[in-house]
């Protein structure tokens, strides 16, 4: 019995003990993995040969239409709009009718006027008359006062003598003095008159200037084309009541619009000095499958931090453009020279490319001179960078990971 439990006690230590054994066997008879070797990628990548030109940038520009004569056609006075003839966009030729006013609004001012007119004239010619009178009075009263002053020495002469009493000596100084109020006031009406008519002169051209001025409202009750025009916008209806200085119609001169811009600062000195130089200089837009050019009048008068506004004349290709308009302008800036024409997906971060220098890549930070775009109307980005040479190879495959050093290879054999 003893040697039973010994044997069930041992067993199962024994089955372990082999089976770590031939665990252990099989372990260290495993054959040896290798351990693989770590090889570094390489990026196919396109390139092109580096050529350096003389080529004018070109700036892509966003402008709006306007014009300096636009034209605002306002409301001589109150009243009400008897008939509009003409719509927005109408185009219109010297003397076509565009708003008419109903004139019996400023009739009764034009007739005002006219009555005050001859009311003036009347009172002119009563003074002309009085004061011909006047005249002739004076010289009458001015006797009557001699015959009065003689009548008053003869009375004292009389009195002196005791052959008068004095009662009519007062009567006749009485007189005397009645007299010389009257000469008095007759003169004061004889010299007055330069200012009386001084002061109806002035009436009279106030008068003429309120005739004048309702003749011209009758006349601008009527609105016409002063000259060919596009009308830009007519804000009243035939019925509608309208105030004074309420505006009617507008309308601009169809060769007269522009194109204002705005130019980014880094590239007005250059601008300025072609200026200067009396260079001209021209933008162009697309109407349609037309170009259309323009050229560059003049920059603003002030500048912004960010640049300044140029403005852009049409001439007599302005008939395709409309007030108000948003249009993209293609402006060519003067030529540099020693610039590289780089398709826009070689250019990282808009200052850098890359080179492909023994198979690897090399970063390179360059300037921006603008946009230029190929006969094809291919766009490309002008760069400068004294660090890369004429037939130096350009990679424009874009990658995410570029970065200097990296291995890749030219799809091109020949390259």
């Amino acid at each position: 019995m003893p040697s039973r439990s010994i044997i069930k006690i041992i067993l199962p230590v024994l089955v372990i003990a082999i089976a770590i054994g031939v665990f252990q066997h099989l372990k260290a008879s495993k054959p040896e993995r290798l351990k693989p070797e770590l090889k570094e990628k390489i990026w196919l990548v396109e390139v092109v040969s580096v050529e350096k030109q003389m080529l004018s940038p070109t700036l892509e520009l966003y402008g709006r239409v306007e014009s300096p004569e636009l034209l605002r056609a306002a409301a001589p006075g109150a009243g009400i709009v008897s008939e509009v003839l003409v719509q927005s966009g109408s185009i219109v030729k010297p003397g076509d009718m565009l708003v008419k006013l109903d004139s019996r609004d400023f009739e009764t001012t034009l007739v005002r006027a006219e009555s005050d007119i001859k009311d003036i004239k009347n009172q002119i010619a009563e003074l002309k008359i009085r004061h011909s009178s006047n005249v002739s009075a004076l010289e009458t009263e001015q006797l009557l006062l001699e015959l009065a002053a003689k009548e008053v020495r003869r009375m004292v002469q009389l009195k002196d003598q005791n052959l008068s009493a004095d009662t009519i000596l007062s009567v006749a100084r009485s007189a005397l003095g009645r007299q010389q109020l009257a000469v008095y006031s007759r003169q004061l009406e004889v010299e007055s008159y330069p200012a009386q008519m001084a002061k109806l002169e002035a009436r009279r051209n106030q008068n003429q200037a309120n005739l004048k001025q309702a003749r011209l409202m009758i006349e601008r009750s009527a609105v016409v084309a002063p000259f060919d025009a596009v009308i830009s916008s007519v804000p009243v209806s035939t019925g509608d009541r309208v105030a004074i200085g309420q505006i009617l119609v507008e309308l601009y001169p169809a060769d007269s619009l522009q194109i204002r811009a705005h130019i980014p600062a880094r590239y007005v000195t250059r601008i300025r000095q072609s200026m200067a130089q009396d260079v001209p200089q021209y933008a162009s837009i697309m109407i349609g499958e037309n170009s259309l050019p323009l050229e560059l009048k003049r920059l603003a008068g002030e500048a912004e931090p960010s640049g300044i506004d140029a403005y852009f004349q049409a001439g007599a290709s302005s008939q395709e453009l409309r007030l108000g308009a948003l249009l993209s302008l293609r402006f060519g800036l003067p030529a540099e020279n020693d610039v590289i024409a780089a398709p826009y997906q070689a250019i990282y971060g808009n200052s850098r490319l890359y080179l492909l220098k023994e198979n690897r890549l090399l970063g390179i930070d360059v300037v921006s001179a603008g946009q230029y775009i190929d006969t094809d109307g291919i766009p490309y980005m002008l760069v400068k960078s004294p660090q890369i040479s004429a037939g130096d190879k350009l990679v424009v495959t874009h990658l995410p990971n570029a970065v200097s050093g990296l291995k890749v290879r030219s799809d091109d054999a020949s390259q």
